[in-house]
């Protein structure tokens, strides 16, 4: 197994969600690997958790990496959140991503939670479940 190759990853995912036009104006361009200290926007895109287990056959080393992509909004109903993690998969889910380590296989979709948090159930959170498969060259 090799998980020299998560950083990589994590990093072309961030990339390509910055560089989509229209996660980027749905967002705000509120786009973080770890949210920020202080007053953050009423929505924004988080990189959340990450599990990964071993993938290595006979041509290398490789690893399937389950990561989770989180919205989160404190506007009125899930309608506008709902709208920007549509946009989020269809930035992500088979895109040809280039990593500066290793390289993907496949990137695609899992499942979404949809739910409220926070007081009273005033933010709204999708969390977005995709797989990776890298391998590690």
């Amino acid at each position: 197994m090799s998980y020299g190759v998560s950083a990589a990853l994590q990093a072309a995912v961030f990339q390509q969600l910055s560089g989509d036009a229209q996660v980027s104006t749905l967002s705000g361009g509120a786009i973080y690997d770890a949210v920020p200290a202080g007053t953050v926007p009423q929505t924004y895109v988080t990189l959340g958790p990450e599990e990964v287990r071993d993938a290595s056959d006979r041509s290398g080393a490789g690893a399937v990496h389950r990561f989770t992509v989180s919205i989160v909004s404190e506007a009125a109903g899930f309608g506008a959140a709902k709208t920007l993690a549509g946009a989020v998969c269809d930035a992500l889910e088979g895109a040809a991503l280039s990593l500066d380590r290793g390289h993907l296989v496949g990137l695609w979709f899992e499942r979404a939670r949809a739910r409220r948090t926070g007081t009273g159930g005033a933010i709204r959170q999708i969390d977005l479940k995709f797989r990776a498969r890298v391998e590690d060259d």
